[in-house]
């Protein structure tokens, strides 16, 4: 089997879906790698460094003629350079990459129907057996680390405790909202910086996560028995907890010079956790950094990829923040992304065996078709009749 490493189209993205030192795997599993021109430069990967690790470096009509295509962004999280690849797909070819399947199913549909067997990355499920393959995690884990940074060079005072002939600096009060993979690495990070930080989670089962990177959880008096949805996620709750919750935070928020954003609630709009009211009540200079922008925001008035200043309160609402370096995010990408599809070859790809989990549950397209049962309801169709016995 021939796979191909395709070069990033979407807007800003400096990551590859394989680094060099991921080809002896690929290469020893029996698969020929070809890399399209260029594909890794961005993230300081040259193609003579490709070529050492054994892979050929192609156009892009040679990679997409392989028979399967690897990659960071494809279908619904490539933008506009989806309608470019859409076209270049041919019957049978197998997509691996992230797909955003449960925000877009439109373009996994339209690989549908050009015949491509279409494996989308978000929905690798987070079981022990599947952790090494968890894309989401690994790269949210930098983009927490990232988060962090980016407020400390916002923010018009430092992070640290400071005791100088001067006087003595009181440490920076850093706020993070979601205890997931992207926000325990901002306690962690804001921790080591030497801030004072406390964390709010909906979900009360990771206090003591929270509290054993040495910062507060802030507790809350609502009910939240049914606050985890499975695999860990967050679960989407009512207006009405919202508002509630909304209130209870507000004089914490208002405490904090940081409030790092990070509750996403997959396939859904992200929950309104800061109101403009709340950003009103911070003190001048304060950071909100809004990792939720993408998808309607944690922070009212966030707005994607801009810096909003609201009552002297600047609110950043980064995107991509794991492309910002990309020489690491790809690295934990290509481990992901060659274990996944070592698992796959394991399995019998180019057949797609459906009694494995993770085959199951990240193949969306095959056969001309939505198969997955999550993103035909995303897409509105009917679900899928069972195969007679």
């Amino acid at each position: 089997m021939k796979v191909a490493v395709l070069k990033e189209t979407f807007p800003g993205e400096r990551r590859v879906a394989v680094v060099p030192a991921a080809i002896p795997s690929l290469v020893k599993a029996g698969l020929e790698v070809v890399v399209e021109t260029g594909a890794g430069v961005a993230a300081g990967f040259s193609d003579d460094s490709y070529r050492e690790a054994g892979a050929a470096i192609g156009s892009r009509d040679e990679a997409f003629a392989a028979d399967c295509l690897l990659t960071v962004r494809t279908c619904g999280a490539c933008g506009e350079g989806w309608c470019h690849d859409r076209d270049r797909l041919r019957p049978g070819v197998v997509l691996v990459g992230l797909c955003d399947p449960l925000s877009a199913p439109g373009p996994c549909q339209e690989a549908a129907e050009r015949g491509a067997t279409v494996f989308s990355l978000e929905l690798v499920p987070r079981t022990t057996r599947a952790q090494s393959m968890d894309v989401l995690s690994s790269q949210a884990n930098i983009a927490g680390y990232r988060a962090v940074l980016l407020a400390a060079n916002t923010l018009p005072r430092i992070l640290p405790m400071m005791t100088t002939a001067a006087g003595t600096i009181t440490p920076a009060k850093v706020l993070v909202l979601g205890a997931g993979v992207a926000g325990l690495q901002a306690i962690a990070t804001a921790k080591r910086l030497g801030a004072q930080v406390s964390a709010y989670d909906v979900r009360p089962a990771v206090k003591e996560q929270v509290q054993s990177l040495g910062a507060k959880f802030v507790e809350l008096p609502l009910e939240t028995g049914s606050s985890e949805a499975a695999g860990g996620y967050a679960k989407a709750m009512g207006e009405e907890f919202y508002a509630r919750q909304r209130e209870l935070l507000g004089r914490v928020v208002a405490e904090s010079d940081v409030v790092i954003c990070t509750a996403l609630i997959p396939g859904q709009k992200a929950p309104v956790l800061v109101t403009r009211e709340m950003v009103a009540g911070m003190k001048p200079g304060s950071v909100v950094v809004d990792m939720a922008a993408e998808r309607g925001g944690n922070c009212e008035g966030s707005r994607p990829d801009e810096t909003v200043v609201l009552d002297g309160v600047t609110i950043l609402g980064p995107t991509n923040l794991a492309a910002d370096v990309a020489t690491h995010t790809s690295q934990l990408y290509a481990r992901n992304i060659a274990t996944f599809l070592a698992h796959l070859v394991s399995c019998g790809l180019p057949d797609v065996a459906t009694d494995d989990e993770i085959c199951r549950e990240t193949l969306v397209a095959r056969g001309g078709q939505i198969v997955h049962p999550r993103i035909r309801d995303r897409a509105g169709l009917p679900p899928l009749e069972a195969p007679a016995s």
